[in-house]
């Protein structure tokens, strides 16, 4: 239960979906509310086929390219110590390739969001897919795998229920709410990637 817990509480930091939530109100204002929460349906979806592969397959991955645990992890790490001095600076649109031209671009064309931009990279980034592969190497039994499955899952469903009340989360927070909320998260993300790099540095260095 504990391992499920940090699972989750460090998939839900790392993919933010509420530093999400501005991109997504942008992308589907014009939209009605059943279009909106069908599309919010459908980032939870991606995201949850992107967890899945990137924690079942993870082990392929490491083995076809030759990447060490240990080197994943400090990579890992610093991709998400990255993403959380983002946060911190407010620039974490930027810091996923979101520039305001290319969210009017994809308002104006009205093609499927759900997958791209907001599935990929804004919310499943490199850093959570790291994190999972890392994850995949080091809970091997089949209860630690379930825990981890159960954590995705939860995961999901709190980016669907976020993104579909994004409107109220807009109003209720207020932009200078949701900027100071992601710069806390920002720090817990930045804590996340210290502890991979250092725990993974110490290990080679006992080697």
């Amino acid at each position: 239960m504990n391992l499920m817990l940090i699972v989750l509480g460090s998939l839900v930091s790392i993919m933010n979906p509420i530093g999400t939530v501005p991109v997504f109100v942008s992308l589907t204002q014009s939209l009605e509310i059943k279009q909106r929460n069908k599309v919010a349906f459908g980032t939870s979806i991606n995201v949850m086929f992107i967890l899945f592969i990137s924690f079942f397959l993870g082990e392929f991955i490491l083995t076809f390219f030759g990447i060490s645990l240990n080197s994943l992890k400090i990579a890992g790490g610093l991709i998400i110590a990255a993403s959380g001095f983002a946060l911190l600076k407010g620039e974490f649109n930027k810091h996923k390739g979101m520039k305001r031209k290319m969210v009017k671009i994809e308002e104006e064309t009205k093609s499927d969001i759900s997958l791209t931009p907001l599935a990929i990279p804004m919310i499943a980034g490199p850093g959570t897919i790291s994190m999972l592969i890392t994850y995949n190497q080091e809970y091997t039994k089949n209860d630690e795998i379930l825990y981890v499955v159960i954590a995705m899952i939860l995961a999901c469903g709190a980016i669907y229920l976020t993104l579909k009340s994004s409107f109220f989360i807009v109003k209720l927070l207020g932009s200078q709410g949701i900027n100071a909320l992601s710069r806390i998260i920002g720090f817990i993300i930045i804590s996340i990637g210290v502890e991979l790099i250092s725990s993974s540095v110490i290990k080679l260095l006992k080697i």
